[in-house]
């Protein structure tokens, strides 16, 4: 069950490198419509679940909460507002709580979906844990210099060098907090990892190759 696992610093080319290696070898790219598939699996759709975000007092999507817990500070529980099938306005939303817990399992579950699912590549999300037994997952590290990643999410985001400095940050320690609190384990220990790449020294479409060729090796 061939399967990528792609753990990075904020701004080190992931997603472009990610998105090269699904063209190159037919993958597909895990993100928030597993997780949306995975709800549909326990009864709930992701046009039935939403989400009421205490913090900006709106609705917001279901899979946009969940991409919160990876880039957010630790929080105690999750507010999902339930609108039953059918229906409409706020007058129909009931709040369950979801504690960080279950919410993690959950993701866990739509990591492990995805290796069943086979030909994935996993961003994130903790992923070179929850496969690290499993056969057939090629395990990488994206690194990069803060000059080089400060101007990557400088034009990617669009924002000042102080701005993506501040971003960039925050990420970091973010994922960094979620593999420890979760997962028991350093984000950037590089024994968890087949390989670690220096995209500032390596182009993207170098470290997309040199991916595809490690993957055909395990």
């Amino acid at each position: 069950m061939p399967a990528i696992t792609i753990s990075r610093q904020y701004g080190s080319g992931e997603r472009e490198i990610a998105d090269r290696v699904c063209e190159l070898m037919g993958y597909r790219f895990f993100d928030k419509w597993l997780i949306a598939n995975i709800a549909a699996d326990v009864g709930l759709s992701k046009d039935e679940i939403i989400d009421f975000s205490e913090d900006h007092y709106k609705v917001k999507s279901f899979l946009t909460r969940f991409g919160e817990l990876f880039s957010g500070p630790p929080r105690g529980s999750f507010e999902l507002a339930l609108r039953p099938p059918g229906a409409a306005g706020d007058k129909t939303l009931s709040v369950k709580q979801m504690d960080e817990k279950a919410a993690v399992e959950l993701v866990n579950t739509t990591i492990l979906a995805a290796y069943k699912l086979s030909y994935a590549v996993i961003v994130g999300r903790g992923g070179q844990v929850v496969l690290k037994d499993k056969p057939g997952v090629l395990h990488v590290r994206l690194e990069a210099p803060m000059e080089a990643r400060i101007d990557r999410v400088s034009a990617t985001e669009h924002v000042s060098c102080e701005e993506a400095q501040q971003l960039i940050v925050a990420r970091d320690k973010a994922a960094a907090q979620y593999l420890e609190r979760f997962h028991k384990v350093r984000w950037d220990d590089p024994v968890l990892y087949h390989m670690v790449i220096n995209t500032g020294k390596v182009h993207p479409e170098a470290a997309a190759q040199l991916i595809v060729c490690a993957l055909l090796q395990i």
